[in-house]
């Protein structure tokens, strides 16, 4: 007599970090988990760390470098008003994706005439192609620089890490948010050692922190261009698109605590991008502008610094710029790819598109262009893109029908409105100097 068969159990299905990650968000949300505040908050930070690494780009080190060397601390002021109004827009951003389900360039394809849609779409395509030039170039320079590689080599390695760090995207949004939390760590830490290396004046540098002012024509030059560094379109963009999907809520008391987390997330990333800025000023100011030396390229910057504050700062600066050039070419490629998506409604292989917005810098690369100059030229690029990234976000935010019980409260689109006009109007600013200016 033949024995009976044991019943088949079925596989267990083990969790990806995506599914895992959402299961305990829900949890949270709904109020059956019974775990401490910060392991509840952990499930909800990533998505604004992603964003804030266009915060501190290479373009960032470019225009904080130079502001320091020639003012000083004095434009301290501009990083902590512009890392405000960049945490003011990137939370309107976040919240879009979280009470509609759709990211910023969706609404645009959606509500407005199809001919302002394929014009929004050609200046976000080219304002994603500057902003990975920027990137790319960064990384590029940086391992010329620690490695003494050839521009061109150098520029073809970039190219292959980043290949890398986007297809841990396979995996789920948790490796890649790692990563990109990994390298803003690098970058804070790197700068932290720099600042102690370079002994500030720390009064001086409380003073210049709150009290709003200018030198001449020039100081109010650099910080616009600081501002334009900042406040990135391609970030604004990515933001509604990283939280669109990632936790799912439909009631309104569980909108609300979502949107409560998101803005923790965003205060933290943005706090820590603010801060890694103002070390880049600081820095730049105690090693160069107390000894009136003139810095004008990373280069210049990187070589400069070992006589003043020792071999160690120099390499330090070389793997924070490093770190900070492949994570924002990264994020900028993710960036490019919501952008295409949302307003056309077309996706094409990331790594396509990867190979597509790599041709520019490595033509800059080998027909020898300054790399540093083309990397602050492509930053008057990004400000033409700002109104067309600014304006919908706060009009979509505002509106009752589309944000339900998320909707701004009049004195958040007031905020937003004035933050609107004035990053138009340094920008336009920036952008006349630039190529009307004497």
């Amino acid at each position: 007599m033949a024995s009976p068969k044991r019943p088949v159990k079925s596989p267990r299905v083990k969790l990806s970090n995506t599914d895992a990650t959402k299961r305990d968000a829900k949890a949270v949300l709904s109020g059956r988990s019974k775990k401490s505040w910060f392991i509840r908050l952990m499930p909800f930070l990533g998505p604004a760390f992603i964003a804030s690494i266009a915060y501190v780009d290479p373009g960032n080190f470019a225009t904080n470098i130079q502001g320091g060397a020639q003012f000083g601390y004095e434009l301290l002021w501009v990083i902590l008003g512009s890392n405000l109004m960049a945490m003011l827009l990137q939370t309107l951003s976040a919240k879009l994706g979280i009470a509609t389900g759709k990211n910023l360039a969706e609404h645009c394809r959606e509500r407005f005439p199809r001919p302002v849609v394929l014009i929004m779409w050609v200046l976000m395509e080219l304002v994603a192609m500057a902003t990975d030039l920027a990137e790319f170039l960064g990384a590029a320079v940086a391992l010329n620089l620690l490695f003494n590689l050839p521009l061109w080599i150098a520029g073809l390695l970039t190219a292959g890490i980043t290949f890398v760090i986007l297809s841990l995207e396979r995996f789920g949004f948790r490796p890649l948010e790692a990563v990109i939390t990994g390298f803003l760590a690098v970058i804070a830490f790197s700068y932290v050692i720099e600042m102690f290396i370079g002994h500030p004046d720390w009064p001086a540098i409380a003073n210049s922190t709150f009290i709003p002012h200018f030198t001449n024509s020039e100081s109010i030059l650099l910080g616009a261009g600081i501002l334009g560094a900042t406040v990135m379109p391609h970030a604004i963009f990515l933001h509604s698109a990283l939280t669109q999907g990632r936790v799912v809520v439909k009631k309104p008391e569980q909108l609300k605590r979502l949107f409560h987390f998101e803005i923790i997330d965003v205060v933290i990333a943005m706090v820590i991008a603010s801060s890694v800025n103002a070390a880049m000023l600081i820095t730049s100011a105690a090693a160069f502008h107390t000894v009136g030396q003139s810095v004008g390229t990373l280069q210049q910057a990187y070589l400069t610094l070992q006589p003043l504050l020792g071999r160690a700062a120099g390499v330090v600066f070389g793997v924070a710029l490093l770190a900070s050039g492949l994570s924002s070419s990264s994020v900028g490629t993710m960036a490019g790819q919501v952008i295409m998506q949302g307003f056309l409604h077309f996706h094409i292989p990331p790594w396509i598109r990867r190979i597509v917005t790599i041709i520019p810098s490595l033509i800059v690369i080998f027909i020898g262009l300054d790399p540093t100059r083309t990397l602050v030229i492509s930053q008057v690029v990004l400000s033409f893109g700002l109104p067309f990234a600014v304006i919908p976000l706060v009009l979509f935010t505002s509106n009752k029908f589309l944000m339900g019980v998320l909707v701004n409260k009049p004195l958040t689109t007031l905020l937003a409105s004035l933050s609107a006009v004035m990053i138009l109007t340094l920008n336009i600013f920036l952008i006349y100097q630039t190529f009307f200016g004497k």
